[in-house]
Parts: C-alpha cells; sequence; structure tokens
C-alpha cells in the first residue's frame, strides 16, 4: 500500500515502562496491519530509550516513526524514576496543547492522521480525537477484571466509601467488604479494588487521575483492554452489557503472542525497555537445570523497604534453590540495595543479581520454574503466556486485583503476605516448586498457556478482535479499503 494511502494511526501512551512497552507491542500489530504509525513519547522517556537500547534504536521504517512532547516536569528532574503523581498531574494539565501540535504538524504531510489509539488513562486525548472529528481508541494496558476495578470508583463515591472518611476505614472487617453490586462478577472484596481508591484526600492526584480516566472513556469510540476471551469471559461479558457506559470493549491479547504471528518481523529490533538489560542472565539460566530456577522481580515502578528486601533475600535463600533476582537501582525506599556478606556468601553460585534483564526471554527459558511478582498485569499476562506459575506479592495499582484472580480464579498462584517474613518466603517457594500444590499449578498455567496460544493463533478470539477493531473503528474515518 503506497504510503499516502495507509490509514495512519497516532499511538500514544501514558510515559511509564510498562504502559509503553504494551503500546509498542499494539502499535507493531497494527503496522503489520497496515497501518502508517506515529509513536508518542515524552521527551524524557525518548532520551531514556536511546540511553538504554542505543543512539539509532528508535528509527524504525518510514512508516513508524517516533515523535515527542514534554511532560510538563521541569528539566533538572535527572533521576531514571519521576515522581509518579507529579507525573500524572503533568500530563494531565500540560499535555493538550503540544499533542495538539503534533497532531497538526503530522496533518500538513502527507500522511494525514487517521485515529488515535490512546493510554486509556489519558483523557486528553479524547478532546484532541474530538476536535479532529476522527476515532480515539483507549487503551487499557490491563486485564478486563483491572479496567472494571476501576470503573467502580463513581460507584465508591457515590455510596460514601471513598474518599476514605478516615484510616480507621482501613481495618480488616471494611475492606473485607465483598463487593455485590457489578453484574456477574462474585467474591472481589473492596481490598481486592485498584488502589486509587485508598485515601482520605478528595484532591488526591491518584484519585482524580483514575476518576477522570473512567468518567470520560464513554466519549472514546473504543476501549482495548490487554486480555484474551477464554481467560475472562464473565469479566468480559458484565463489560459488553454496560453499553450505557461504555463504548464497545475489544479483548486483544497476549500482545507478545500476536507479535510471534508476524513473520519476519520488520520492527523486531525496536526495544521496550527504558532500562538496559543484562542479557547475561540467560547465560547463567542455561547451566540451570529444568524448571530449578526461581526468578523474582517486583516490575519496574514498585519501591519496598530495606526490612522487606532482607526478608525476601533470606527466604530464597533458605529454600535451598537457585534464583534470579532483578534489583533496580531503585527499588528500596530512599536508600540503595544492599544485600548483607553472608547473604551473598550462603548464595554463591545459585543466586544472581541482575539490575534489569529481558523478562519475556527468561520467563520462557527452560530452567525457570516459578515467578515471584508484584502482579502487574504485564508481568502476569508474560508468565501465562510462558507457562510459569507464580508467588504473588502485589501492593498497589491493579495489583491486588490481578493477584485475586490469579490465585482464586486461574488457580496458577499463591499470595505472600504484604509484611512478608523470611520463613513465609521459604515456605511458599518450596511449595510452588517441589510441592503438589505447585504441580497442580503448573499443570493449570500450562492449560492456560495453550489457551493463550490458540486465542492469539490466526483464527483465534484476539485475532478476529484485532481484526473487528481496525474495520469497525480505526478505519471507520479512513478512506482506505476495509482489511480483510
Amino acid at each position: 500500500m503506497e504510503v499516502g494511502n495507509k490509514p495512519h494511526a497516532v499511538c500514544i501512551p501514558l510515559p511509564m515502562q510498562s504502559h509503553i512497552k504494551a503500546m509498542l507491542q499494539l502499535a507493531k500489530i497494527l503496522h503489520h496491519r497496515g497501518f502508517h504509525i506515529t509513536f508518542v513519547n515524552t521527551e524524557f522517556n525518548h532520551k531514556r530509550f536511546l540511553k538504554s537500547l542505543g543512539p539509532n534504536s528508535l528509527d524504525a521504517l518510514p512508516d513508524f516513526r517516533f515523535e515527542t512532547i514534554p511532560d510538563g516536569l521541569p528539566n533538572s528532574v535527572e533521576s531514571e524514576t519521576q515522581n509518579i503523581p507529579l507525573l500524572c498531574d503533568s500530563v494531565r494539565r500540560n499535555c493538550l496543547h503540544p499533542f495538539r501540535n503534533i497532531l497538526n504538524k503530522l496533518n500538513g504531510n502527507m500522511v494525514p492522521v487517521t485515529c488515535i489509539v490512546s493510554d486509556g488513562f489519558l483523557t486528553f486525548t479524547i478532546t484532541a480525537a474530538e476536535e479532529l472529528g476522527i476515532p480515539v481508541v483507549q487503551f487499557f494496558t490491563l486485564a478486563a477484571i483491572g479496567f472494571l476495578g476501576c470503573k467502580q470508583l463513581p460507584t465508591l463515591v457515590e455510596k460514601g466509601l471513598a474518599p476514605l472518611k478516615d484510616e480507621n476505614c482501613l481495618t480488616i472487617g471494611s475492606v473485607d467488604k465483598v463487593i455485590d453490586w457489578i453484574p456477574g462478577i462474585k467474591d472481589i472484596r473492596l481490598r481486592d479494588l485498584p488502589s486509587s481508591w485508598r485515601t482520605t484526600n478528595p484532591d488526591n492526584i491518584l484519585f482524580n487521575f483514575t476518576l477522570e480516566a473512567v468518567k470520560r472513556v464513554h466519549k472514546a469510540s473504543a476501549v482495548v483492554v490487554h486480555t484474551f476471551d477464554a481467560l475472562e469471559p464473565d469479566v468480559l461479558d458484565s463489560l459488553s452489557k454496560s453499553t450505557s457506559l461504555l463504548p464497545p470493549v475489544y479483548a486483544i491479547g497476549p500482545l507478545q503472542l500476536l507479535i510471534n504471528q508476524i513473520p519476519e518481523h520488520p520492527l523486531k529490533s525496536v526495544g521496550y525497555s527504558l532500562w538496559k538489560e543484562e542479557t547475561e542472565c540467560l547465560l547463567w539460566l542455561n547451566s540451570k537445570a529444568k524448571n530449578s530456577v526461581v526468578y523474582v522481580n517486583f516490575g519496574s515502578l514498585v519501591v519496598i523497604r530495606a526490612d522487606h528486601l532482607i526478608e525476601f533475600g533470606w527466604g530464597l535463600a533458605n529454600s535451598k534453590l537457585p534464583f534470579l533476582w532483578v534489583i533496580r537501582p531503585d527499588l528500596i525506599i530512599g536508600e540503595s540495595a544492599i544485600l548483607p556478606p553472608e547473604f551473598v556468601a550462603e548464595t554463591e553460585g545459585r543466586c544472581l543479581v541482575a539490575s534489569w534483564c529481558p523478562q519475556e526471554q527468561v520467563l520462557n527459558h527452560p530452567s525457570v520454574g516459578a515467578f515471584l511478582t508484584h502482579c502487574g498485569w504485564n508481568s502476569t499476562m508474560e508468565s501465562i503466556s510462558a507457562g510459569v506459575h507464580m508467588l504473588c506479592w502485589p501492593l498497589s495499582g491493579d495489583q491486588p486485583i490481578n493477584c485475586r484472580y490469579v490465585c482464586n480464579e486461574w488457580g496458577i498462584g499463591m499470595e505472600i503476605s504484604s509484611d512478608v517474613k523470611r520463613d513465609e518466603v521459604e515456605k511458599l517457594v518450596k511449595e510452588l516448586m517441589e510441592g503438589e500444590k505447585g504441580r497442580k499449578m503448573k499443570s493449570k498455567v500450562m492449560e492456560w498457556k495453550k489457551l493463550a496460544e490458540k486465542a492469539s493463533g490466526p483464527l483465534g478470539s484476539s485475532s478476529i478482535t484485532l481484526d473487528n477493531l481496525v474495520n469497525e473503528v480505526l478505519l471507520s474515518k479512513a478512506n482506505v479499503v476495509p482489511i480483510s
């Protein structure tokens, strides 16, 4: 297809690692479906990409281009971790004008913009799409249950449950209250909902950021969630019945498995990581027995206390099992992550610590037998796709509801107490790797892996849903022939 005749999608993620990765995956898939892609990063993250991936890493192709906008935060921010609430507030307040400028610039070129694919938490994109009269798809890089959980925030406000009256409302009895107002969904407790409601301050940034996103989503042309039909049928059915409050919802995933369907993928060299990945860990894994290694990674944003790091460390050490542990430089609140010399001596030869790694390659390595995770959705979906069962330590965001489904609905994980202790870590790691429960979970996650592969195959539910999204929504204002 001639470049000038291609539909042109502008893709813009929330400027955080996991959101960028999922959006970049979706953008690559749309590019393969015949779209000209403009991918919009913040200037801060664009520089981080070039530092991590190399100076020419984002040159890509003539019909897959990168643009940047400022995030509105002061240039003095030099650390590689931005303050998340301040970043969200700044993006919400400051990004419409520069984003509008990019759209105007692109529309002055040979390939006018025909649609916007936006992170679901960015609402200025809806305003921009309305001004141009083009469709906008809000892509929530969440499970369907994570999105449905966020959608409950206005109801929590109406019922007087959020913001909290005071901290006493977080007592065990209160947060264990079962939510009974979502059709088709059972056994979800208040504590399981995405955590932005857990504040006593009505002006809390993340509370209002989430509230605005779910209140404005009805103005979008469509919603995409990163899941597949067989994984969450009841949740997707519940969302499909919310037509008065929602545009059509499309379940598309796992995204990496859809990318794996693309032969000779021209964008394969375009990486996803804002940190430099230490690929040496793959060589270390090569030396370990099949299914013998515990992989430990708490994601790109979570910060933990130093005492929790030590408890996890000794729990893993005392299990006597080999483990690969990703410890980001900024993982510990306010200080460097330092493990004691006696821990290093005890685990010599069976522990490798890396600052970041190519997670999907690690999870798919035959040596990896289990995943100790914060239960972020990208990590959870990657673990399911690789057939690796999980030990879950959810802290914030959509992690608690992901954990609830991993452990209770899908039967592929166990949860660690929030105030982690080494004895519990040792016990659960051994059970997951060597016990009867662990064997059952491994069998179950392999079943889910097969269903994920089926969904992302040429005739699978996610491939069909992707075709529908393209033809029903993304091409609705484009002067091009629908994709068969």
